[in-house]
Order: structure tokens, then sequence, then C-alpha cells
């Protein structure tokens, strides 16, 4: 056995009390992720993520607008990624959604009030340039909603932290690539 996995020279103050452990999983064993580890606010945790699902949502809705609405010199390309980061906000949405049923919850997909419990705005623009901008601060919201949420939930429940980190990763090199073009338009 290499040093890692010998128990004989692993630290002497961690130690795995499997007996409990498995105790632990045979009684909540219905409860599907529900373990008795989780240690944050299930129904907080789930009505962030229900927010963070219209948000992503609401800005696929708009970068979707905004591809078919694009026009003017510089715009084939802007608007095609547009259409990219439609798709990524929808790919945030579906991975979000499949979190909040793993947390036990129901995701809120209803279109009535989704703007209203999204963190951005939806604007529907038709100058470029100001789609540039709006799209940013979308961005940019979203960047700041995902930082707050991650510090919030911190180690309470690293399966849903990991996840907003992976979709934050993203949505800053969207909005890297949106200021890019605002500077250059």
């Amino acid at each position: 056995m290499d040093e890692v996995t010998n128990p004989a020279t692993a630290n002497p103050l961690f130690k795995l009390d499997m007996a409990a452990i498995r105790k632990n999983a045979r009684q909540s064993v219905e409860e599907g992720t529900e373990a008795p580890g989780y240690e944050a606010n299930r129904k907080e945790v789930i009505m962030h993520l229900n927010s963070a699902l219209a948000t992503e949502l609401v800005c696929s809705l708009r970068y979707k607008r905004h591809y078919f609405t694009a026009k003017g010199l510089n715009s084939e390309g802007i608007a095609r990624e547009f259409n990219v980061h439609a798709q990524e906000e929808l790919e945030h949405a579906d991975q979000i959604a499949a979190r909040i049923v793993q947390l036990g919850g129901e995701p809120d997909f209803s279109p009535e009030g989704l703007a209203g419990r999204s963190h951005a705005d939806y604007v529907p623009c038709l100058n470029l340039r100001e789609m540039i901008k709006e799209n940013l601060v979308a961005e940019r919201i979203a960047i700041d909603t995902y930082h707050e949420l991650i510090h919030y939930i911190g180690d309470k429940d690293p399966t849903t932290r990991r996840l907003l980190e992976g979709i934050l990763a993203t949505e800053e090199e969207h909005a890297d690539e949106l200021s890019d073009w605002l500077a250059r338009s």
C-alpha cells in the first residue's frame, strides 16, 4: 500500500467512523440526498437556486432576442456569440433545475412572474452597442449574485457550491467577451 492509503501511516487524528456512517445511511435511505450530513438550510438553498434558475432563463431569452435582432456592420459575429451565450445560459438553467430536484425541491419554470424572480432584467434593445451593454450588466449581476451565493453556502453544501462555481466561471467568460466588444464598438 502507498502512504496515502496505508492506515498505519495515516493521520491519527482523522478517523472515519464507518459503523456510524453505515448506520446513518441505512436509517435515511428513503431520503435520497437528504442525508443527516447536509448542513445547509435546504429550503433557503432551493429558494435561491430557483431565483438563479429564473435569472438564467431570462438571460437566455434576452440573448436569444438579441441574436435575432442584432443588426449593423459588426453584428453577424456578435449575434452568433449571443446565440452561444443563450445556449450556455440554458445549460446553466438545466444544471440548476437538476440540483433543485436532487435537494428535494421543485424547479420553478413558470413563465408567470419569471422576470420578477430573476436577478437580471430583460431589456429588449435594438441598438447593438446597447445590447452588448445590457448583456454585460446582466452578467455582472449574475457574477455578483453567484459570488454571494457561494459565500452563503460555504462548506455546508459542497455540491451546490461547485455547481455555482462552474457557472460563475462561464459568466465571467461572458462578461470578459462582452467587455471586449463594448470597448471595440
